[in-house]
């Protein structure tokens, strides 16, 4: 007992401190770790409570809008097969007989056309646009080309007043029209062109873009279908491309475009009487097109706005396959991104400023409108390219680092295949590239989404235009010799920055799904992550100096 006390002396206290000590260390380890677990908590919770519902309720609203597409990509594509078996050309469907001079009336019986071709600084095609159009084979004192010149640039202005001095010595009924300002773009400059004396001889109007080359017998083969229908404003023809092979961006987009001809156009014209006019390589019925309040630029779509006007007047529209205009496709990829932005951001607009117009209507049926609202537009201008980009380009790879959320495979791989599929019908040639398509069609999703919400908010960029530029074999041959030349400047040029982090992201969700994931994403994730690099660094379609 003594000597337990004794003990306990000075050595004892020395114990006792460096166990509290010890204890202290212990103590302020022990609260580090705990507030790592209460952090580890913290995340725990936050993705049961938070990220995985949120997650969930994304995938579920992009699983519908998977449905929405397929379904219209179906529905389309029977459409067109029904009218391939039936042989439903449009010459049998409609009354079409070729006209004919009479011995008495001569070239009176042939309708007054107007052609007209509105142009802005095309020097590369220009020529070729003017000549096409001056030698269609009709009667030349039945037809007036009318060229709408709102060039800026002196150079394309004396080409185009050259040209048109060439087919009036020629004895062409040519004018060229030309503006003082750019209202309205390319609607102003088709708006003004109407409203010269010498149209209202006219009967009917054909409007082709600037490098738009029609064969001589465009007119013979369009105009009978509105001399015999009373009932039709616009006749559509297809678009064939001079310059699809000259890169593999120009064979992506003629994927695309045949299918939107053959299954889009096809198929609204034979079931709805209705489709989107292109803007190009179509014939009015000038009537109509005063009917429907003329050509209007409040959205960059003008076309499509005049279309879907005179559709709910009661017109109906034809489009017709067999009859093909030549024409270039973009080939830099920053004349396509400027392209596109146009063709998605007016869509939407034009939708959110027409859909009450659409639903006060009376004289178009209620199976019409749903058409025009739900299929036309909902479904092909909107969901199409927000379901793309979200589902694809952001839900897809996030998922990966939720091992508590499965895709189903028919929304990942069944549905995604049989679009494509539908989709390669169009253009047989190109079956090996539909790899290639899916991601290319993917990464400008990015830029269509983004168009698309501008459109529909009404903002930013919402009326920005911009012409399409187009390189013409004259500005190619020059680019030969100066390609070599600007190697620093090429880089920069050349950056697209949001690919870039669009792709990085999607890059590191598919190196967490090779290291730790239990699915095979990974693989498509490399691969749609190299496709963003690629567009990002600007190695997509033709590269031009500045």
């Amino acid at each position: 007992m003594n000597l337990s006390k004794s003990s306990s002396g000075p050595k004892a206290e020395g114990m006792e401190s460096i166990e509290l000590s010890s204890t202290t260390t212990l103590s302020d380890g022990s609260m580090r770790i705990g507030d790592m677990g209460e952090i580890g908590h913290i995340w725990k919770q936050t993705r049961i409570i938070v990220l995985i519902p949120v997650l969930k309720f994304f995938i579920t609203l992009c699983l519908l809008m998977s449905l929405m597409v397929f379904v219209e990509r179906v529905y389309m594509s029977v459409v067109v097969v029904i009218v391939k078996l039936l042989r439903r050309k449009p010459e049998t469907v409609h009354k079409w007989e070729a006209l004919k001079d009479d011995i008495e009336l001569g070239h009176a019986t042939y309708p007054m056309v107007l052609i007209q071709i509105p142009m802005y600084n095309e020097k590369e095609v220009c020529q070729l646009s003017i000549g096409a159009a001056c030698t269609l084979s009709w009667p030349l004192d039945r037809m007036i080309v009318q060229v709408l010149d709102d060039s800026t640039d002196q150079d394309s202005k004396d080409l185009v007043n050259i040209e048109v001095a060439k087919w009036a010595n020629k004895g062409i009924n040519i004018m060229s029209e030309i503006r003082d300002n750019r209202n309205g773009y390319k609607a102003g400059a088709l708006k003004a062109g109407m409203k010269h004396s010498y149209v209202k001889k006219c009967e009917y109007v054909v409007i082709f873009d600037a490098d738009f080359q029609p064969d001589p017998d465009f007119l013979t083969r369009t105009i009978p279908f509105l001399v015999h229908n009373p009932e039709i404003a616009l006749v559509q023809t297809r678009w064939k491309f001079v310059n699809a092979n000259e890169c593999l961006m120009t064979r992506m987009q003629e994927m695309s475009l045949n299918y939107h001809f053959l299954a889009e156009q096809e198929s609204g014209s034979s079931t709805h009487a209705f489709f989107g006019f292109n803007g190009t390589a179509g014939v009015w019925r000038i009537s109509a097109l005063n009917e429907a309040g003329g050509w209007k630029d409040r959205t960059t779509v003008e076309d499509m706005d005049l279309a879907v006007r005179a559709c709910l007047n009661g017109w109906k529209f034809v489009y017709v396959h067999d009859i093909e205009v030549k024409n270039e496709l973009p080939s830099t990829f920053k004349a396509y991104r400027f392209q596109q932005h146009r063709w998605s951001c007016g869509p939407a607009n034009l939708f959110k400023k027409m859909t009450v117009e659409i639903i006060e209507n009376k004289r178009v049926s209620l199976w019409k409108k749903l058409y025009l609202i739900y299929s036309f537009f909902f479904v092909r201008k909107i969901v199409v390219h927000i379901f793309t980009f979200v589902f694809y380009c952001l839900i897809l790879p996030t998922s990966v680092f939720f091992s508590e959320i499965e895709i189903p495979k028919w929304a990942s791989v069944y549905i995604p295949t049989t679009i494509t599929l539908l989709n390669a019908v169009a253009t047989p040639r190109s079956l090996h590239l539909l790899v290639f398509w899916i991601l290319f069609e993917n990464v400008m999703s990015m830029h269509r989404t983004k168009a698309t919400l501008i459109g529909l908010l009404d903002a930013g960029r919402v009326n920005e235009w911009v012409v399409t530029e187009k390189l013409g074999d004259t500005l190619k041959m020059k680019l030969i010799s100066k390609v070599p030349t600007k190697r620093r400047s090429e880089f920069g040029e050349r950056i697209h920055w949001r690919e870039l982090v669009a792709g990085l992201y999607i890059f590191l969700c598919g190196c967490y799904d090779f290291a730790f994931g239990k699915t095979f994403f990974y693989v498509y994730l490399f691969l749609q992550s190299v496709a963003f690099f690629v567009a990002g660094f600007g190695y997509v379609g033709t590269f031009v100096p500045g």
